[in-house]
């Protein structure tokens, strides 16, 4: 499975939302009642949400193989498609009930990711892409298409980061940046999202990550005309054949910040 129609891309927003409420029964549970090192509200949310999602997209793409944070199709290792899903990315934000966790579910096609939806289910937004579809967001009043910001002469740099981790490291590495920037703080894959609304240029990871956390916020990024590459210039790749954590990387709107941007991530660029 490549290129999948509007009613295809439509499935999987459907498939995402009845995911987003069984996370949201959860949500609404007394958090007062929970131990610090107690995570089975988390796990019940992520439970829940990975067995719906697995099930709606069984029933709807039957044959194709899931591969999520949670479990694995038998057949998903050499799959040249498959199904990439994150039931619950955003815990910190989930316990500190921001409203910035999402569930995301993305295609992958030759090791690239072609379809994904993200929904922040506390907060309503929905944002979804796929290849030939472009990028859009859901709204009351009619879904609206996702063009990330140009570079404008004069304007700051608008970096995004975590509200929860990687300060130090984003310091680091904005301090010795000949750039004017403003921060921006967002979580969970949000953060590719804001970008592809145009709302910030760019999202430095210097942490770890894995790949169901970035899937199909970078389809919905790069649908909307950003470029998501690692600390080379090189784009991530997806598959199980390949290390779970990526690399680290550059998520920017307009492609032309990846030439201003990229110099400065190399190791010697912080020394």
């Amino acid at each position: 499975m490549t290129n999948l129609t509007i009613e295809q891309l439509h499935t999987l927003c459907a498939i995402a939302e009845a995911a987003g409420q069984q996370v949201m029964a959860v949500y609404a549970q007394d958090f007062a009642s929970w131990q610090k090192d107690d995570a089975s509200p988390l796990t019940e949310a992520d439970v829940r949400a990975d067995q719906t999602i697995r099930a709606g997209l069984q029933a709807q793409f039957p044959g194709m193989f899931v591969w999520s944070e949670e479990s694995v199709s038998a057949g998903a290792r050499t799959a040249e498609s498959f199904f990439l899903v994150d039931p619950l990315d955003g815990t910190k934000e989930f316990v500190q009930r921001s409203g910035e966790f999402t569930v995301n579910i993305a295609l992958i096609h030759q090791s690239q990711p072609v379809a994904g939806v993200v929904l922040a289910p506390a907060t309503g937004e929905l944002f979804y892409a796929a290849q030939g579809l472009g990028a859009w967001q859901r709204q009351a009043g009619g879904d609206v298409a996702l063009q990330v910001a140009a570079v404008q002469a004069g304007q700051p740099l608008r970096v995004l980061g975590s509200r929860s981790h990687g300060g130090e490291a984003l310091a680091a590495w904005l301090a010795q940046l000949p750039l004017a920037h403003d921060f921006v703080a967002a979580g969970s894959s949000l953060k590719f999202c804001r970008i592809a609304q145009g709302l910030a240029d760019v999202y430095p990871r210097f942490g770890p990550t894995s790949q169901w956390d970035t899937a199909a916020a970078q389809c919905v990024l790069e649908q909307a005309g950003g470029r998501v590459t690692d600390f080379a210039g090189q784009r991530l790749h997806y598959g199980l054949q390949r290390p779970v954590l990526n690399p680290e990387f550059l998520a920017v709107g307009d492609p032309q910040w990846l030439a201003q941007l990229l110099p400065h991530t190399a190791p010697e660029a912080g020394a």
